[in-house]
């Protein structure tokens, strides 16, 4: 009798862990299909508003689907010739940018990590000051120009090669490889230069795709270096070829009411097009590095 009610008590227990769970996991999918929402509804909105008629998007009355749908404002994005050479600049920027900086993040990651470095703490020091001090606008504009880089691609690449936060993340990473492996490559004869090509490269994919893809994001939606260096269009970015456009679009210089309002039209269409036109390769890219990216920050965060 006893163990009867014993054994009664139990599924009544495991029945209340069971409901509670059930309503925890209730409310934690509801919270996330809201956050979802959130995230996911601007996005969707820019597409749909990219597609729609001008005059509808201007009226509210686009909100779930497309209204009247219209190519106009990608047509007038295409027959530019300037934003396919803003597409090929920026391409050729993020790449040499995204290249350059794997390979000065990865070295001076590695060689950070290593207690025996001479002079570690010193350089720790200097780079955490350039995380929190910055000689301004003017002093930049100064060694840019005094360095003879004005209007060239490298005042769009050198400046952008590094970031202390994630070196301090790639850091981090190469901190916690084991020290074991490292020992038995330098037992069997392997010397720093090949231990690090030939063990730790191969290990650190996922801490590489993540720098990958912050370098290529962040130069790939860079224009003010761009702005205040670049005097020739014809070196523009697409982000600052998409700027002019709007700018353009958006200016007035008379004319009959009908005119303006066809311009206004015109520009408010091309904002939501621009923001199509210079997302898109960033959105194809994310998915290659997607199995590594959650894997490498979590991996290579600071504690």
């Amino acid at each position: 009798m006893e163990q009867s009610i014993i054994n009664t008590n139990k599924k009544k227990n495991r029945m209340k862990e069971s409901r509670s769970d059930r309503v925890f996991y209730i409310v934690d999918m509801i919270f996330l299909f809201i956050m979802a929402a959130i995230v996911i509804y601007p996005l969707y909105f820019i597409i749909i508003a990219s597609i729609s008629n001008a005059d509808a998007v201007l009226g509210g009355r686009v909100f779930l689907y497309p209204v009247d749908i219209t190519f106009v404002g990608y047509a007038k994005i295409m027959e530019r010739a300037d934003v396919w050479t803003g597409y090929l600049n920026t391409i050729i920027y993020t790449l040499l940018t995204t290249v350059f900086a794997l390979v000065i993040t990865v070295l001076a990651g590695w060689a950070l990590s290593r207690k025996k470095l001479p002079f570690r703490k010193f350089f720790m020091v200097f780079f955490i000051i350039t995380m929190f001090f910055g000689g301004g606008l003017i002093p930049f504009y100064n060694v840019v120009s005094s360095l003879g880089l004005l209007n060239s691609i490298w005042a769009i690449i050198l400046p952008s090669v590094l970031s202390v936060w994630n070196l301090f993340m790639t850091k981090t990473f190469f901190e916690g490889m084991s020290e074991s492996m490292i020992e038995a490559a330098e037992i069997d004869g392997a010397g720093h230069t090949a231990t690090f090509f030939y063990i730790i490269l191969p290990l650190s994919k996922a801490i590489m795709a993540v720098m990958a893809l912050y370098y290529a994001v962040g130069q790939w939606n860079s224009y003010f270096n761009a702005m205040i260096f670049l005097k020739d269009e014809a070196k523009y970015p697409l982000q600052l070829v998409l700027r002019e456009i709007l700018i353009a679009s958006e200016t007035t210089t008379g004319g009959s009411g009908e005119t303006i309002l066809e311009q206004y039209r015109l520009a408010n269409q091309l904002k939501y097009v621009s923001v199509i036109i210079s997302s898109l390769p960033v959105i194809m890219l994310y998915p290659f590095v997607q199995k590594h990216f959650a894997q490498g920050v979590m991996i290579g965060a600071l504690k």
